[in-house]
């Protein structure tokens, strides 16, 4: 098996598994009254993140691995479980509001007002280029920047209650 197949079952399997803590986590959110804001751009998401993964899977097996890159995205799963643990039961994939709950401001969240955001964006640029693709690393973080342009927008007007 390959640096690049086994990276990318690692990520593969990571993200599966973050998606089924989301969903716990907003089925839990929504049963103590919590409510979604502006899904529509969900889907939108969900396709740049499985076409970044489904062109990693096309490409990336039998390139030769940049160890510099592929160490900086270890680094950066250090920092998506940092946030991902700062935010607890509140993680989801989602805008979720739990009215009346105070914003998270400790871990990450002291720095950085979207920190996963920031994460997000470091690695969809960094895994392509650990196996020297650079035009899959520019074409998501292009597709990437777009989707978020929308939800950080979302986002802030919802945790600003309008």
């Amino acid at each position: 098996m390959s640096i690049a197949v086994l990276v990318l079952a690692l990520v593969t399997l990571q993200r599966l598994g973050e998606l089924v803590l989301a969903q716990a986590n907003t089925r839990a959110l929504l049963a103590r009254g919590a409510y979604e804001v502006a899904p529509g751009h969900y889907p939108l998401i969900v396709a740049v993140h499985a076409g970044w993964l489904v062109a990693l899977w096309l490409l990336a097996p039998g390139q030769p691995v940049m160890w510099f890159w592929l160490g900086l995205f270890v680094v950066l799963q250090a920092l998506r479980i940092w946030v991902i643990a700062t935010l607890g039961r509140r993680w989801t994939t989602r805008i979720i509001v739990l009215p009346g709950a105070p914003l998270v401001t400790g871990g990450p969240f002291r720095w950085l007002r979207h920190p996963n955001y920031a994460v997000v964006a470091a690695e969809i640029a960094v895994l392509p280029l650990a196996f020297g693709l650079v035009w899959v690393a520019m074409l998501f973080s292009l597709l990437n920047a777009l989707v978020l342009a929308v939800r950080i927008r979302a986002e802030d007007a919802a945790l600003r209650g309008g």
